[in-house]
């Protein structure tokens, strides 16, 4: 069986709260508050990698995506954006803030990608 790794007693976390307390909601849901989506956010915009969240969180990654997509608390993005640039004024202009969703699917052709190769 694995140990638990010592944790340092001066660590200081990059965030600015520490560990979520998170409930379960009656169907086992994790239930994120706006406050950790602002959150969430930031840890995106720092580069915090997405197994580190996964584990702070305590949730399927698939969590953190529904708030980066705007599904879950959409005005989250904005308010984070705002508690960034006054947590880390140095780093406002250095963060690129959008965020964009590529789709699974192609784009509808009428041809498809054949289509391309035809002369008109």
């Amino acid at each position: 069986m694995a140990e638990a790794l010592p944790q340092s007693e001066t660590a200081v976390p990059l965030l600015a709260c520490d560990a979520p307390d998170l409930g379960l909601s009656g169907d086992g849901a994790l239930r994120f508050k706006e406050a950790d989506a602002v959150e969430i956010w930031i840890a995106r915009w720092l580069r915090i990698p997405l197994k580190t969240l996964i584990a702070r969180y305590g949730c399927d990654s698939r969590r953190l995506y529904e708030v980066w997509w705007g599904e879950r608390f959409p005005a989250s993005r904005a308010k984070a954006e705002a508690e960034l640039r006054r947590r880390h004024p140095a780093l406002a202009d250095r963060i690129s803030y959008g965020y964009r969703r590529i789709p699974r699917s192609a784009p509808a052709l009428a041809a498809g990608q054949m289509g391309l190769f035809e002369r008109t």
